[in-house]
């Protein structure tokens, strides 16, 4: 009957047999936090109503719906009690909450269902493969399918009576502690299905590899796809096919010429991606660059954004991109307090730059469906030492673009040898250390007097082969007076940006709503996300929006436009 039909033959005589014990009803916690204020809630941005939200599980496109799943706790804001969440959308931007995909029901998911992956089978059926924690604390691989095909909305899951599927035993000698978040499934070539789950084996990391002919029976391959020595654990990984020819997405089991394949690992609170060739024939994954591999190269994020995944949308031919901002809060108390906790950063388009060695990633198109009352401001020169502010806008929540330019790059600062961190020297010469070319940016989230703002801002540097560095830092030293400073996590972060300053203009959009401000530099070729909480002095109608230049050097904006941005519909 085939790979699928078996799938679905076993879970329906399940459900003949043994009626529907293994669906429940979603029942909320009566217990609601009452929250002193909301202020940081976000207006466009996903988050549910209340409690904790980490990873997206699994986002697809089922019958013209769009369905987001997430780890989540329907009972605190702080992580345990982890079910799959569930959202729909028609637009990527408002979302309609549905009961939860999978709850903890079951001797192999009794301690929580963590992440995983959707997988479109033969037919478009959906089918998820998700992580479980049994009674022993080990983590195993499960599935589950959709009740009724015909509800485009999916409300009802039935998980599968074989799981679990793969469980580590003393055969195959996995870590049961390390072993988890199933990737989206692609069908090789020879007809049979392939799939990663991340794992750490003697301190190496690994995405391991399974085949499969009928989705239920799952043999590890000898090697894994990919793996990297003395790198720690590889978590929430993804694995997908890029145009090399094109900015349109594939659909994940898409090979041949003109394409690359990114392979991306979570470690170390950062989520990494290389890219490199799949050979199908022998199911390895060879990065194009040893020295971009995992941990060593590029990043989704060089700010908070964490345990991401990607599907391809076939309604627009996108590859799109989730991923989790949690909070920047070190008293986790002060999340029981709102009663909620964690964001999804706005979806990301993603393609291959044309030069082959990193993707660029943009904020979908649909959500620019939100902006309102724009200010256009056209070509201008920001002198040293200047600030100036960004008036009729919201200012707490907004979207800006623009662009920079310096015509005496001549003037730049020595890039010094020792400096291998973009972060640490963004913490070195953050905002208010004046320089020659930089920094200049944006002051986010300001308060009127300037005592509280995040700045994300340039610094154009000249190597040592009369090249040019440019650094892109988010500086969050001065993002909040609240008491005790220890309470919060105001890191600086920072990237370099692979833009020649003598034949491109400096790029910067940055999209701010409420406690999350999310950039973009060189047109998505870097991009830093950070989260942070002002006082009253720079909330809701006390906020301000500045452009300034703290160089010696003046630069040009060649055109800023800034929008309000709309309140989404996320209930």
């Amino acid at each position: 009957m085939g790979y699928v039909s078996s799938v679905w033959l076993g879970v329906l005589v399940f459900i003949s047999i043994h009626g529907y014990g293994n669906i429940r009803l979603f029942e909320a916690s009566s217990r609601v936090i009452q929250t002193p204020d909301q202020i940081y809630r976000t207006g466009y941005h996903f988050q549910p109503a209340k409690y904790w939200m980490n990873d997206p599980n699994g986002p697809m496109i089922y019958m013209g719906i769009y369905h987001f799943f997430y780890q989540y706790n329907p009972y605190d804001a702080q992580a345990g009690n982890i079910v799959w969440g569930h959202s729909t959308s028609t637009d990527l931007v408002n979302w309609t909450p549905q009961p939860p995909a999978l709850l903890r029901s079951d001797p192999y998911d009794f301690k929580g269902c963590f992440s995983g992956s959707t997988t479109l089978l033969s037919g478009g059926k959906p089918a998820i493969l998700y992580t479980g924690v049994d009674f022993s604390d080990n983590q195993v691989q499960n599935l589950a399918v959709p009740k009724n095909l015909a509800d485009p909305y999916l409300t009802e899951w039935v998980k599968s009576p074989y799981n679990p599927l793969i469980a580590p035993n003393s055969v195959n000698k996995i870590d049961g502690q390390n072993f988890r978040d199933p990737t989206t499934a692609w069908l090789n070539p020879d007809g049979n299905w392939r799939m990663v789950v991340g794992n750490q084996q003697n301190g190496n990391g690994n995405g391991l590899l399974y085949r499969s002919k009928n989705f239920i029976d799952w043999i590890q391959a000898e090697y894994p796809l990919h793996f990297m020595n003395n790198s720690g654990m590889w978590e929430c990984p993804d694995f997908f096919p890029v145009s090399t020819i094109s900015q349109n997405g594939l659909e994940t089991s898409t090979m041949g010429p003109n394409v690359k394949h990114v392979f991306k690992a979570s470690k170390a609170s950062t989520d990494f991606y290389t890219i490199g060739t799949y050979n199908p024939n022998k199911d390895i994954f060879i990065p194009d660059n040893e020295s971009l591999d995992i941990g060593l190269g590029f990043r989704y994020d060089y700010g908070k954004f964490y345990a991401s995944k990607s599907f391809f949308d076939s309604a627009t031919s996108r590859r799109i991109l989730f991923g989790w901002v949690n909070e920047s809060v070190n008293n986790l108390g002060i999340n029981s307090i709102r009663g909620w906790a964690g964001l999804q950063g706005i979806p990301r388009r993603i393609w291959l730059h044309k030069s082959g060695n990193q993707l660029l990633q943009w904020p979908i198109v649909e959500i620019e469906k939100l902006r309102m009352n724009p200010v256009i401001e056209e070509t201008t020169v920001l002198m040293p030492g200047s600030v100036r502010e960004i008036t009729g806008v919201n200012a707490t929540q907004a979207d800006v673009e623009m662009s920079f330019s310096a015509k005496t790059l001549e003037k730049a600062e020595k890039w010094e040898a020792n400096w291998t961190n973009p972060q640490q020297v963004c913490s070195i010469k953050g905002a208010s250390v004046k320089g020659r070319l930089g920094p200049f940016g944006l002051l986010v989230l300001a308060s009127k007097d300037m005592q509280e703002y995040t700045a994300i801002f340039f610094r154009i540097f000249k190597g040592d082969n009369n090249n040019f560095i440019v650094l892109m830092c988010s500086d969050q030293t001065r993002s909040s007076l609240h008491l005790p400073s220890s309470d919060y996590d105001k890191t600086t972060y920072g990237a370099l940006l692979n833009v020649d300053p003598l034949q491109e203009k400096l790029s910067l959009r940055t999209l701010i709503d409420h406690s999350i401000v999310e950039s973009f530099g060189g047109e998505g070729k870097a991009c830093i996300t950070a989260r942070v909480y002002p006082t009253n002095l720079a909330v809701d109608g006390a906020t301000h929006l500045y452009v300034f230049n703290n160089g010696s050097q003046s630069v040009d904006i060649s055109k800023l436009t800034a929008w309000s941005m709309k309140t989404a519909q996320i209930n």
